[in-house]
């Protein structure tokens, strides 16, 4: 009888233990998207994507993941099985943002590979967030970031209309979360007007940047500054939409 109710005792340590080591409230947000998003590589430094910023704006209960790959449209995200190892990981309370559009809109005969209709870009996306529901994990949609680009005037220019459109529809349709950051990105971009805002951008003169010793003028992909900057804007847009995640954010520390 002893040794029998010391094998339980055991057992039941155990069985707490197993409980206190666990830490269910510990969440994955993974990113999925384009170069726009994804970690670059040191070789094309400063050039950044927003989602490597984004990484570090939270506490320890939230493990950010990005997936991001440059040159990727939701079509080739799939056929490249960059997509089912994110649907397979999830587990409830995660959360997948999902920002394509530059490549799927790539219609230029280099681009063909790339290039996803707006047909299969909305069943594309639709998918993403119908299988993130399945594993009762959180889909937020982030329409494509706007390029620099200025009209004579000093406005900047929409330059994903088509895309950025299917976005919000999905987005009413579905009942996802939206983060509006075509939007967000142009008002800031105008904010600082069409010279301030080459800071934003991978824009430098011959011999200033030796990984771009010939000059860089790159109005899609960001320097360090401006994603930093973008990832501030999607962080004030997921306050906005009242995400639970927003209490995961780090707090300031009291001086």
């Amino acid at each position: 009888m002893r040794i029998f109710n010391k094998l339980t005792a055991i057992a039941l340590v155990l069985t707490l233990c197993s409980f206190v080591l666990r830490d269910p409230d510990r969440i994955t947000v993974y990113l999925v998207g384009d170069s726009t998003v994804c970690t670059q590589p040191v070789s094309q430094a400063p050039v950044t994507g927003w989602g490597t910023p984004f990484a570090v704006f939270f506490d320890k209960t939230v493990k950010v993941e990005n997936h991001a790959k440059g040159g990727r449209s939701t079509r080739t995200f799939i056929g490249e099985n960059r997509w089912q190892p994110v649907a397979d990981a999830l587990k409830a309370g995660d959360y997948v943002f999902m920002q394509f559009g530059h490549n799927d809109e790539a219609k230029e005969p280099q681009y063909a590979e790339r290039y996803t209709s707006p047909e299969d870009y909305r069943k594309n996306l639709i998918r993403f967030i119908t299988e993130t529901r399945a594993k009762r994990a959180y889909p937020v949609l982030v329409t494509p970031v706007s390029r620099r680009k200025f009209s004579p005037e000093g406005k900047a220019l929409e330059t994903h209309i088509e895309y950025s459109k299917i976005v919000e529809e999905i987005a009413s349709g579905y009942k996802v979360p939206m983060v509006d950051l075509d939007r967000r990105s142009r008002a800031l971009y105008e904010k600082f007007g069409p010279e301030g805002s080459k800071t934003l951008f991978n824009i430098s003169e011959p011999g200033v940047n030796p990984q771009f010793p010939e000059g860089a003028k790159d109005n899609t992909h960001f320097s360090e500054y401006g994603a930093r900057l973008l990832a501030e804007l999607v962080l004030d847009e997921i306050r906005k939409l009242n995400l639970e995640l927003t209490s995961r954010v780090v707090k300031p520390k009291a001086k």
